[in-house]
């Protein structure tokens, strides 16, 4: 399975993401359901190690809290912009909510992560030969702030085939909620 933790989009600012993905010739733009804030990567993982991430992520405590996204900007490769984004703050508590969802999953055995943690939402890929991103990035910062509610993780499943990946959520993990009130999976994980 190859999966990733991240912060689901509310249907209204998915929404207003989509109202402002155009604007550069040949991007392949995200998904209205496909937009989230990735936590961690995790890669291929087999099912022994989803139960033990479970368990650890059914541990997680951290307060829920408020963010936003706000401002444009893209990942280079070779000199190259791959990737259209919008950014996330405040960084602190998403920076806090990366070490402890990062804990989880080395807790399950998967290792922790290598890569800077670049709080963002990724609206487009950019393959060699799309136009250049300047008039989205403009478009994206006349949207202003969105602001949203970080109160659960969800474990996804990115599933691959022709055309663009279809990420599946596999289970919830609330922010701030007792034992007794935690979300379990929309399916079972074994």
């Amino acid at each position: 399975m190859r999966l990733f933790l991240a912060l689901a989009l509310p249907e209204d600012v998915a929404d207003a993401l989509v109202g402002v993905m155009e604007g550069v010739a040949g991007a392949r733009w995200v998904p209205s359901d496909n937009l989230h804030l990735t936590l961690r990567f995790l890669g291929e993982v087999d099912r022994h190690a989803v139960r033990d991430l479970d368990a650890a992520l059914m541990a997680l405590r951290h307060p829920a809290f408020d963010l936003w996204l706000e401002g444009a900007g893209v990942f280079e490769h070779r000199g190259r912009a791959d990737a259209l984004w919008i950014g996330a703050g405040p960084q602190a508590p998403l920076d806090a909510l990366h070490r402890k969802v990062d804990q989880a999953a080395a807790a399950a055995g998967l290792g922790h992560e290598t890569r800077a943690f670049r709080p963002h939402v990724t609206l487009a890929r950019l393959p060699r030969g799309a136009g250049p991103p300047g008039e989205a990035m403009a478009r994206i910062g006349r949207l202003g702030r969105l602001g949203l509610r970080a109160s659960e993780v969800t474990l996804y499943e990115s599933r691959l085939g022709a055309g663009d990946p279809h990420y599946v959520p596999l289970a919830r993990y609330p922010l701030s909620l007792p034992d007794p009130a935690r979300l379990r999976p929309p399916a079972p994980l074994a």
